[in-house]
């Protein structure tokens, strides 16, 4: 001071604050329509959208997806046409293309999702590819927001091992490289049931053994409701098929002729929407082999996988209830059922297997519905990191307190700076408690903060310049089992 007067000093009371990560945050990788906005493109570009509007803008709609009708024998996916002299008719539809990105934002945002990041690999003119989708997995690198990630195309791949390459590469991402998300992953032909083919062991044995504390998978597949009979008609059928089926069709429906016939080789993908809507709708209401042909397609593309489902409802039971609820016990929306019943006696080995590896059932409950029954990660042997509500309530402390003490890197590695940190974690730690995401009855049982000169450090630490900071929490974990015992007692009166 070297002028006379008054001079002010503003001085904090309060140590800095520790702001709570974000905890329902997916990113989803597949194949879009468009990924650009204007002309600048979105292609392998992490993009956060906050709805399916959003979306719409930024990579487009629902793909045209494409079914092969065959004659063959009664399977699968299978309508039948009693035609000319009650002779029956096998029809197998087989997929052509395999694009179900935009159906599993639906199914998420259906179930309580919010915002997350698309990173678009490819659109509806490539062929889904395995390097495409680890490429995608690396655009994510450079991203802090995203806490979960889904490949839920990844399914859909011919080779299955591409498929389980690509989960190996993600829980590698979440576990090893960032160690501040999550993988939910789905089990590759989910839909069949393990009596007929173990699909649940395929996965076990495939997904490898490292990084299993940070993943997490669902069985069985889900019957949805998320395609409407609106959004499907015979523009769904390829032009090859369309002929064979114009056959068919007018051996059983004769009168329906001139409906069918109206749609010949030259005009076929060519209609205006209300002509399209018109035929439709005639050859629906009054042939029930095509109206079973669109029932067929719209089961197929129904037929999902339960990856994006559980990943809106992460992120419900994050606003609602907070991360430290296990997200199972609740219902599914726009569900119809699971395409697998699973019993009680079946669950077990699903639950708790003896590689830990556990998968989680999706099952039906007479008068309550479709509930997740299962919250355990993929490392179920593991006392610390056996349940998903542990694992991602731990990686949300670490990222808020991690974030937060960045305010201190080269300030004075002295006691009054140990003394700041540790009021700051602190009370970031007592307001967890408060809220119940830590157990114990008072707060010095449900945490304790240590650090300074020969608690968590050396004197050779302080010259070398690092500052340990040693963070014990009691986390809560889920009551999975409940035993009730019931006894006989002698009368009293």
């Amino acid at each position: 001071m070297k002028t006379p007067g008054v001079y002010v000093k503003e001085q904090s009371a309060s140590p800095n604050l520790v702001v709570e990560a974000a905890t329902a945050v997916p990113a989803f990788i597949g194949y879009t329509q468009i990924a650009k906005i204007g002309d600048m493109s979105l292609l392998n570009k992490p993009v956060k959208v906050n709805s399916l509007t959003e979306f719409n803008h930024y990579f487009g709609y629902a793909p045209s997806p494409k079914f092969e009708l065959k004659e063959g024998d009664a399977q699968d996916f299978t309508i039948s046409l009693e035609g000319v002299d009650n002779e029956v008719v096998y029809c197998v539809l087989k997929r052509k293309d395999r694009y179900s990105l935009y159906y599993n934002l639906r199914l998420f945002f259906a179930n309580g999702g919010g915002y997350c990041y698309i990173v678009s690999v490819g659109n509806y003119d490539d062929e889904l590819s395995k390097d495409q989708f680890i490429s995608g997995i690396d655009t994510l690198l450079e991203e802090q927001e995203p806490t979960m990630v889904l490949v839920p195309e990844a399914v859909n791949l011919e080779n299955k091992q591409d498929c389980f390459d690509i989960q190996t590469a993600v829980l590698k991402h979440c576990g090893m490289i960032m160690r501040n998300r999550f993988a939910i992953l789905d089990i590759y032909n989910g839909y069949k049931d393990i009596k007929d083919e173990d699909v649940v062991s395929e996965f076990r044995e495939a997904i490898g053994t490292e990084f299993l504390g940070f993943g997490a998978t669902y069985y069985p597949w889900l019957s949805t409701s998320i395609v409407s009979d609106e959004e499907i008609d015979f523009c769904n059928i390829d032009k090859e098929s369309w002929g064979r089926l114009k056959e068919l069709l007018n051996a059983g429906y004769p009168h329906l002729s001139q409906y069918i016939n109206g749609i010949d080789e030259t005009k076929y993908g060519k209609l205006e929407f209300n002509e399209i809507n018109t035929i439709n709708k005639v050859l629906r209401n009054h042939s029930k082999f095509y109206a079973d042909i669109l029932s067929a397609i719209k089961l197929q593309l129904n037929l999902l996988p339960p990856g994006a489902a559980m990943a809106g409802i992460y992120t419900l039971v994050d606003n609602a209830k907070e991360v430290w609820k296990a997200p199972a016990n609740i219902g599914l929306s726009n569900v119809i059922g699971p395409v697998v019943n699973i019993s009680h006696a079946a669950q077990e080995d699903l639950n708790v297997p003896i590689n830990g590896k556990a998968v989680n059932p999706i099952r039906y409950f007479v008068g309550e519905g479709v509930k997740v029954w299962g919250a355990r990660t993929l490392d179920g042997n593991s006392l610390d990191w056996r349940y998903i509500n542990v694992r991602r309530t731990m990686i949300m402390l670490e990222e808020s307190i991690k974030n937060a003490i960045k305010t201190y890197v080269f300030d004075a590695n002295n006691a009054n700076t140990w003394g700041s940190v540790r009021s700051m974690i602190n009370n970031f730690l007592n307001s967890i408690w408060m809220r119940g995401g830590l157990t114990g009855a008072a707060p010095h049982d449900a945490f304790s903060v240590h650090i300074g000169l020969g608690e968590t450090m050396t004197a050779e630490d302080i010259l070398d310049g690092i500052m340990r900071v040693s963070v014990l929490v009691a986390l809560v974990r889920p009551a999975e089992f409940i035993e009730i015992t019931f006894q006989q007692q002698m009368q009293k009166s």
